[in-house]
């Protein structure tokens, strides 16, 4: 119902990305002299905090160390959440370049902004071990850390994505029995800015590449004849490749319908052409003489001088068609048996055709 299946991992790569802020915090002891004794990296792993309390809790055996060592820290997702302070337009688009082509491009929509929500729980028994690793996250955050994550691996995005330090809750039990043991928790909530991208097509993905409508003499169309057969495929309706086929040789003002070009042997009847933004369509070529349609699908007639280039659309250019471009249609012409040959620029409607009209 969605449409194409798609997975860029960009929420599993934001909760790493979150882990690996905290994966270097180390805590020192020392003698009374100053000089030290112990130095440690303070673990972290992915779990929600009672798993680690539990832990904590649970009584040692003299045969098996059952106990989990302090300090530890632990974080989780544990919200999402849409930001509409973030908002664009859902059908903008921005171009991209593939990293296994460089040289194609592709129109990628822009993504959704969403909040991720974490909690990183830092466990120690020792107070001081609690400051130290405190002191080494706090000045981080002012109030935000910036990561910057690849999001999408096959275009090469990278987005900055600021990790927002929320708030800061404390905890210790220390009043207790003797047979407790004594555990300090401080929970730190952020929160990551981060962008959900939807499929990531290819530049041809989702192009209509041809039509086809076929017309039965009976509503049965498994056992019907089919009499009529219409078919269409998309056509380029501007130059993609910058072929510069060839130039004008004089200048030409809007009232023009015929003119000179340096060379038309790369060019051929009942084809389009490109000069500046205008698109003409050939109807005859004599020698080096064009005669044409001005203003084609919708373009703006206007004055050209000699030298201008000229570049013609060819099947080269209908490859080159992008997602949400405009693009026209090639259409099939018919010989219904009356002398006249039809096609869709004639303004024949299709509705209208006889069942029994042959190809």
């Amino acid at each position: 119902m969605l449409g194409t299946y798609s997975y860029n991992e960009i929420i599993r790569k934001t909760i790493i990305a979150f882990g690996t802020l905290f994966n270097e915090v180390y805590i020192k002891h020392e003698e009374q002299d100053g000089t030290d004794y112990s130095f440690m990296k303070v673990p972290i792993a992915y779990g929600p905090i009672q798993k680690f309390l539990a832990r904590v809790e649970q009584k040692p055996d003299l045969r098996k160390r059952v106990a989990m060592t302090l300090p530890r820290m632990s974080f989780e997702m544990t919200s999402l959440k849409y930001d509409s302070s973030r908002k664009v337009s859902a059908m903008q688009t921005f171009k991209a370049i593939k990293t296994t082509d460089r040289t194609e491009q592709i129109k990628v929509f822009m993504p959704v902004p969403y909040n991720i929500g974490f909690q990183l729980s830092i466990m120690t028994k020792l107070n001081d071990d609690m400051l130290q690793i405190v002191e080494q996250i706090l000045p981080a955050f002012q109030p935000n850390f910036t990561l910057t994550i690849n999001l999408i691996s096959s275009i090469g995005e990278k987005k900055d994505v600021p990790v927002v330090l929320e708030g800061i809750s404390m905890e210790d039990n220390y009043e207790g029995n003797y047979t407790e043991r004594r555990a300090l928790v401080y929970t730190l909530n952020f929160t990551a800015k981060t962008y959900l991208f939807g499929p990531i097509a290819d530049s041809t993905d989702g192009l209509i590449k041809k039509v086809q409508v076929d017309y039965y003499t009976d509503t049965n169309t498994k056992n019907a004849s089919r009499q009529l057969r219409y078919t269409a495929t998309p056509r380029a309706i501007k130059d993609y490749d910058n072929d510069n086929t060839t130039t004008l040789t004089q200048d030409i003002d809007d009232k023009v319908t015929a003119f000179d070009v340096s060379s038309a042997v790369s060019l051929v009847n009942n084809s389009y052409i490109m000069i500046g933004n205008e698109e003409m369509y050939i109807k005859n070529i004599s020698g080096n003489t064009l005669s044409v349609l001005r203003g084609q699908d919708n373009t703006t007639i206007t004055s050209h001088t000699e030298g201008d280039s000229i570049d013609a659309i060819t099947t080269a250019d209908n490859e080159l068609v992008e997602m949400d471009d405009d693009f026209g249609f090639s259409e099939s012409r018919f010989d219904f048996g009356d002398g006249k040959i039809y096609s869709t620029t004639k303004g024949i409607d299709v509705s209208l055709w006889k069942v029994n009209s042959k190809i």
